[in-house]
């Protein structure tokens, strides 16, 4: 049994980070249907530029929460940037062509990205200073660190913040119009470019707290670290119904249990065949039998139809 709730504390806190990103995802996909196949490399930008400030503070005297802090807001700063240029430079002019030219518009622009990261901070893996507190909070066996408590406590501070802004301020009724016609929209005062513009810096924000995140739990940053979390994270916006703000974070809570519960366990049921290293045969089995049963995603796809 402790062991079992040590994996569950582990899956929220990997869930909620996959549930970050995957937010990312569903957003742009919910006004534009684009799936934005470089938005984990965002994430990679986002964790290395905390990186970089961080290790420009070390010997500042500065605390630690205090150097997160500045390092999440340049983070934020230059992956806002990022998205906005990726989004006016190599999706805006083809938002009208046909849907192969995005996709793959999308797949070129994350190997271009990993690409100048490569670059810019060099193949090496490289450590991430260790900001807060290490010792672990004995929660009667289990334990939680105070770097994954962050993570939990951010996750649902930004969720709410995020179902706020869509449903109850006037940013969020311009962005539903948009996703239900941007045409329509346009005519009732709405500027489309805008809303778009403004949710692709939106999930760039998230991306930018979820690589600051990813590289404080685990310890470690580098060029290519932004695609399998991003991968997963598309993973969990399709498994909780890609389009929807819960389903997103549904998917990403649910990838991340099944990951951390199948890695404490997978040895046992498979005789010691399959190590911790296969989880990912748990997270894809139960997307492909969720998408068999239920093609719209658990929670189904609340997109509306274009006119």
């Amino acid at each position: 049994m402790e062991t079992l709730i040590q994996q569950i504390i582990n899956g929220l806190v990997l869930g909620s980070m996959y549930a970050l990103v995957a937010l990312g995802y569903t957003m742009v996909y919910g006004i534009i249907n684009l799936i934005n196949f470089a938005h984990g490399e965002i994430l990679m930008v986002g964790g290395l530029t905390a990186w970089t400030v961080v290790t420009a503070l070390d010997g500042a005297g500065l605390p630690g929460w205090l150097m997160m802090l500045i390092g999440l807001i340049c983070a934020i700063v230059v992956c806002a940037v990022l998205n906005f240029l990726v989004e006016k430079i190599a999706y805006r002019p083809l938002r009208n062509a046909p849907r192969l030219a995005p996709l793959i518009t999308a797949m070129g622009m994350s190997l271009l990205l990993q690409t100048l990261a490569m670059i810019i901070w060099k193949p090496n893996p490289k450590p991430f200073p260790l900001l807060l507190p290490t010792d672990p909070i004995d929660l009667g066996g289990p334990v939680i660190t105070v770097t994954q408590c962050l993570i939990l406590g951010l996750t649902v501070a930004i969720l709410a913040a995020l179902m706020w802004l869509v449903n109850h301020t006037k940013l969020g009724r311009a962005m539903r119009a948009t996703a239900e016609n941007p045409r329509v929209a346009g005519l009732m005062g709405v500027k489309p470019d805008f809303i778009i513009s403004t949710t692709f810096v939106i999930g760039a924000v998230l991306a930018a707290v979820a690589g600051l995140m990813w590289a404080a739990n685990y310890g470690t940053v580098q060029h290519t670290m932004g695609f399998m979390p991003g991968l997963k994270a598309f993973t969990a916006a399709v498994l909780g119904g890609i389009g929807n703000l819960a389903g997103a974070m549904l998917g990403g809570v649910l990838l991340g249990l099944i990951e951390a519960i199948g890695a404490g366990y997978l040895g046992d049921l498979t005789g010691d065949f399959l190590g911790s290293q296969y989880t990912d045969i748990f997270a894809f089995v139960s997307l492909i039998l969720v998408l068999t049963l239920r093609p719209s995603g658990l929670l189904g796809e609340r997109v509306a139809d274009r006119a």
